[in-house]
């Protein structure tokens, strides 16, 4: 994920690292649903490899308000992170949660990844990429991995 790519999760956990306040649109009572990509390729992984045809939702149900997800970010990163509301736009739907009985029923698959879970992995690699250190105040560490090829 990129950190500038727009999306909340991205913008929430940029602006905390950068020591911004976190843009919550609206009054953050609209939901989303929050996934970690591993989830995902394993969702994928059992479509791809089974014998069912047509579309799959595999997101994951668990909803967070904004204000939440803002919340859970300033929790993980920075407890003094100020929260700022600015107005929203006409378009953003109120509620976004995918119905995954299909993907349970047939494949097999549910996410096991909590967004408590998976958020601090997704704030250590953007430390990594964006900062250069693993964890904050740290500095970078090298690190080599040997790959041989048979």
């Amino acid at each position: 994920m990129c950190i500038d790519d727009g999306r909340v999760v991205s913008n929430f956990v940029a602006q905390a690292l950068r020591k911004e306040p976190l843009t919550v649109y609206g009054d953050g009572k609209q939901t989303r649903s929050f996934q970690f990509v591993s989830d995902l390729v394993e969702g994928l992984m059992r479509l791809m490899e089974g014998e069912h045809v047509g579309p799959f939702n595999l997101g994951n149900p668990g909803e967070f308000t904004m204000l939440e997800l803002a919340k859970v970010v300033q929790e993980t990163i920075d407890p003094n992170a100020n929260i700022e509301f600015r107005p929203n736009t006409e378009d953003d739907p109120h509620k976004r949660k995918p119905d995954i009985t299909k993907a349970k029923e047939l494949l097999g698959w549910e996410p096991k990844v909590s967004l408590r879970q998976g958020l601090p992995l997704m704030v250590k690699d953007f430390r990594q990429r964006v900062f250069g250190d693993l964890k904050e105040g740290s500095s970078a560490t090298a690190t080599t991995t040997k790959t041989t090829s048979a």
